[in-house]
Order: C-alpha cells, then structure tokens, then sequence
C-alpha cells in the first residue's frame, strides 16, 4: 500500500473542490469600452480585406508576369545565340563552296582543251593527218608485212 502521509502536511483532510468544475472567474476588465461596431464600420473592414486580397492579387500578376517576360526574354537570348552560330556556319559554307569553285576553275584552266593543245604544240607535236597514216595491205589472212620488208606468218589455227 502506498504511503500518503508524506505528501500531507498534519492533515488528513481531502479538499474536494479540486475536483469540482471550476465556474468562470470574473476577469479584471479594462476600463476600455467597447462601442458595438456600426454597419458602416463592418462594410470597410469588409472593403479594406477585398482591397488588400486585390493588391496581393495584383502584385503576385505582376510577379508572374514580370517572370514570363523575363524567361522570354532568355529564350530569346537563346535562340539568337544559336542562330549566330548557324550563320557562322552557313558562312564558313559559303567560303569552302567559294574555295571549291575556284579550285574547280583553275583545274578547268589547266586541264583545258585549248592548253593541252599548245602545250602539245610547244614540245613539237601535231594534230594527226593522212600523210602521218600508213595501210597495209593484206592479201592472205595469215600473213603481213612489216615495215622493214619482212613477212609475217600467223600460226593461228
């Protein structure tokens, strides 16, 4: 069994309204009075919250707005930031087709009909004529003569 004596002192007497509901206490009032508020009064503290949720409103729009205008404005950034770069290849295109068109030109000079003609001309050649030709006249199938007079006979079978 446990011992309560220890936690009395000399008595051994409940105090019961511990237990009983406590009844509400006067409290120390102010000396503000309190006017009951009129209707006028309710309707603008009714409008100064519309107002304000209004401004909050506004001010979170602007917010978004000003971040819309401003990722636009990066994607901008972007997109000319890569179109730069497709011009500077589009340029450096330009410059090897330039390239490609004059080397093309000077091969064309160079291996040109009327060039390899007086180049020919210059080491001591002509254009073949029927002086230049020389026939041999065959009478057997079998055999031909060569410059030097000599026959030929074909052992073809």
């Amino acid at each position: 069994m446990v011992d309560n004596l220890k936690y009395y002192n000399d008595s051994m007497a409940y105090d019961f309204e511990m237990f009983m509901p406590r009844s509400a206490e006067p409290t120390k009032k102010d000396n503000i009075v309190k006017l009951p508020k009129t209707k006028q009064q309710k309707k603008t503290k009714r409008i100064a919250v519309k107002c304000m949720s209004t401004s909050v409103m506004a001010v979170m729009t602007a917010m978004f707005m000003l971040a819309a205008m401003c990722g636009n404005i990066f994607l901008h950034l972007q997109i000319n930031e890569v179109n730069s770069k497709i011009n500077a290849v589009k340029g450096e295109i330009k410059e090897f087709e330039s390239e490609k068109t004059n080397l093309e030109v000077q091969l064309e000079r160079v291996i040109s009909y009327s060039n390899i003609e007086l180049e020919a001309a210059e080491i001591g050649m002509q254009k073949m004529d029927k002086s230049q030709v020389k026939y041999i006249r065959v009478n057997d199938k079998n055999t031909a003569i060569t410059k030097d007079g000599e026959t030929v006979i074909s052992t073809d079978d």
